[in-house]
């Protein structure tokens, strides 16, 4: 990646941090987006605690793929960096993690329930439930618990980069939710999403559920992702 490259990436990933809080998923500093530049082996993300309405370019950290360590920046990165890293080693398409503590979406991972497709806005962006992993043990707490964090998140969905790219995002139990895309951006849009869909579903359990057709919810993904997709419209520098 060349500079120029990389200082559009830096950008991408503050104005997707600074999207946390202005699309109302988080409380103080509660979350973080991070993008990777696979070609350097490295990616950058949030610093930790520090507050958005801080937060520039010059804070944000850049770390190591291979081994965490900081190679840019002087701040501390996020604490939830090693379980970005994990995502990122685990499936090589990954462009970008968003981590949030959204309050619907966190309601499911505390209650440990998967998020339920319950309609054609859930199937526009996740092909199936948005799932819930196992509780972490004590030894994985007690050891490496950011690390083991992403851990249980891709054993939950096998390593599969396929899984992952049909149903970008999971609920970590009593924690909350990782979302993940081919960009910075991508990601954090997954996380609105998600927080938007999880907000949805306990409205409906709240009115009686009702399972929706399955060519329905379908026709909708597909309509969106795969080769027959339709929706939308190039950029307009694509032509």
């Amino acid at each position: 990646m060349t500079a120029t490259a990389r200082a559009a990436l830096r950008r991408e990933v503050l104005e997707a941090n600074l999207r946390i809080p202005a699309t109302g998923l988080a409380t103080l500093t509660w979350g973080n987006v991070s993008g990777v530049d696979r070609e350097a082996g490295v990616f950058v993300i949030k610093p930790s605690g520090v507050p958005y309405e801080r937060l520039t370019e010059d804070d944000l950290v850049v770390v190591a793929l291979d081994d965490g360590r900081v190679v840019e920046g002087t701040l501390r990165p996020s604490t939830d960096t090693e379980t970005h890293r994990c995502l990122y080693r685990a499936f090589p398409a990954i462009g970008g993690v968003t981590h949030t503590h959204s309050t619907h979406a966190v309601a499911f991972a505390q209650a440990r329930r998967a998020i339920p497709v319950l309609g054609t806005t859930h199937a526009d962006t996740f092909d199936g439930p948005v799932p819930v992993t196992d509780v972490l043990t004590p030894e994985q707490c007690a050891r490496d618990y950011e690390f083991h964090t992403g851990q249980v998140v891709v054993d939950l969905l096998d390593g599969d980069e396929a899984r992952a790219e049909a149903v970008p995002g999971a609920l970590v139990a009593h924690h909350g939710p990782f979302t993940w895309g081919a960009t910075a951006t991508a990601s954090l849009e997954h996380a609105v999403v998600l927080e938007a869909v999880a907000e949805m579903a306990l409205h409906t359990l709240a009115l009686g559920r009702v399972e929706p057709p399955q060519h329905l919810l379908d026709r909708h993904y597909t309509r969106k992702h795969g080769p027959g997709a339709y929706y939308g419209n190039p950029a307009p520098d694509a032509a």
